[in-house]
């Protein structure tokens, strides 16, 4: 008979998302793992297999937790350039605000494991897809309701917003000049016409 598992999975999970995100991939060991999550080895090999693959789980974890909470706060705003500026200095204040700059999980993981790892390169970049339909159909909410001029092509409109937003988080975890950042995102909020 199988033993019923004596910690919830949801939380350790989360811990084990937690210490992948502030240290990537290869700077986790299975101590720090087990250390975090509050678990042994062989409970984390039962529950989620091997470290790769308690890291694909919560890298998908947390790649659905963004998206959703994207969506919504693109959403929330009847104003579509008012939420696009929203959503991009909450992410600029987050990180200014953080004592450790963590970044986006997701795009840390494109950085470090997809240019040599085909799983996490689709991974990303499904994520990626994801977010820019997002973004299109924020736009399109735009176009369809006045506030945006309509643009030849909303989808290349998207990836533009999406690639400055990656870039964006990426040069965040230097702390550049917040003067830098700011100019780059007017200039990134100036597409939206």
């Amino acid at each position: 008979m199988a033993r019923t598992r004596e910690f919830d999975e949801e939380k350790v999970l989360d811990a084990a998302m937690q210490l992948f995100w502030e240290k990537g991939y290869e700077a986790t060991s299975l101590s720090d793992l087990t250390a975090r999550m509050g678990i042994t080895r062989p409970s984390i090999y039962s529950a989620f297999g091997d470290k790769k693959e308690l890291f694909e789980t919560a890298l998908r974890k947390y790649t659905m937790a963004r998206a959703s909470e994207m969506r919504t706060k693109l959403q929330s705003n009847p104003s579509v350039k008012e939420a696009f500026r929203t959503f991009f200095e909450d992410v600029i204040a987050e990180e200014y605000s953080e004592g450790l700059s963590r970044g986006c999980f997701c795009i840390n993981t494109m950085v470090e494991l997809a240019p040599h790892d085909e799983k996490f390169e689709i991974l990303t970049r499904e994520h990626q897809m994801y977010l820019s339909v997002i973004f299109q159909e924020t736009i399109e909410r735009g176009i369809k309701s006045g506030e945006l001029k309509a643009v030849e092509d909303a989808k290349a409109l998207a990836q533009a917003l999406l690639t400055s937003l990656i870039g964006l988080t990426v040069i965040l975890k230097s702390r550049p000049q917040r003067a830098f950042v700011d100019n780059t995102l007017e200039v990134t909020l100036s597409l939206l016409k």
